[in-house]
């Protein structure tokens, strides 16, 4: 199950009463909190905080105020014998917090908007492999969203790092992921994207007709790692047989 969603704050009074530095901070926050869209268990929690301390609470679910201090206790004892406030109550969850969700499904969690993909060669960061594609998902919502690497229909594991979800700061999302390797003649690569708006996982497969600048990177890449390769494996001979007293 989903984590529940607090989608409205009912009221917040603030009163502060200065002398010198000091003062006094008082809230009151109504949050209604549900986890499906058919509304099953949903609640409403209406609680009262003095100086970022809650003192006294009402949950629907429980149908009574709860205290948290001994002033807290004192006024859920008065509030829970007085059936109109706690008819006041229940009636809130029905008059804001159903009609309230109903909106924000509607409205904001039912809409979904398709990412934006774009396939890409890069500069790889080390020496391990020559060639590195990022994958990059753009502007799409809600947030949840899965990119994997295939080559030749094969999920590909290694060599492979992503980013979190990253917020745009406007409702969107982005997301970036990164496989390094090494070229093969004759394969295939590819990136799926899976998210909620689109009905079936989006294929999106790499293009081998690199443009000539992006062909002459990776061929230049490759022949250094096999030329580093080789040099090494000259070296460490020479200085087994020079340590052996052969030279």
């Amino acid at each position: 199950m989903s984590m529940p969603i607090a989608f409205y704050i009912c009221l917040t009074l603030i009163l502060f009463i200065f002398s010198g530095t000091d003062g006094y901070f008082y809230h009151r926050l109504a949050q209604c909190r549900f986890s499906s869209k058919d509304l099953h268990g949903i609640e409403l929690i209406d609680s009262y905080v003095f100086n970022k301390a809650e003192y006294v609470r009402f949950n629907s679910t429980v149908g009574r105020y709860v205290g948290y201090t001994e002033y807290g206790v004192k006024n859920a004892k008065a509030w829970n014998s007085d059936a109109g406030i706690l008819g006041q109550e229940q009636a809130e969850l029905e008059r804001v917090c159903k009609t309230g969700a109903a909106i924000d499904y509607s409205n904001i969690l039912d809409k979904t908007v398709e990412p934006h993909v774009r396939l890409s060669s890069v500069t790889p960061p080390s020496g391990r492999h020559p060639a590195m594609l990022m994958c990059s998902a753009y502007d799409f919502y809600p947030k949840p969203i899965r990119v994997t690497w295939l080559r030749d229909g094969r999920e590909v594991k290694s060599d492979v790092t992503s980013t979190e979800e990253l917020a745009n700061g406007d409702w969107y999302y982005q997301i970036h992921s990164h496989l390094e390797y090494t070229p093969k003649s004759g394969e295939k690569i590819s990136c799926m994207v899976e998210h909620i708006s689109l009905t079936e996982p989006m294929m999106y497969h790499w293009d081998p007709s690199l443009p000539e600048a992006e062909r002459n990177k990776i061929a230049i890449g490759a022949s250094g790692l096999v030329l580093g390769t080789i040099l090494a494996l000259a070296g460490l001979i020479y200085y087994k047989k020079k340590s052996s007293g052969v030279l």
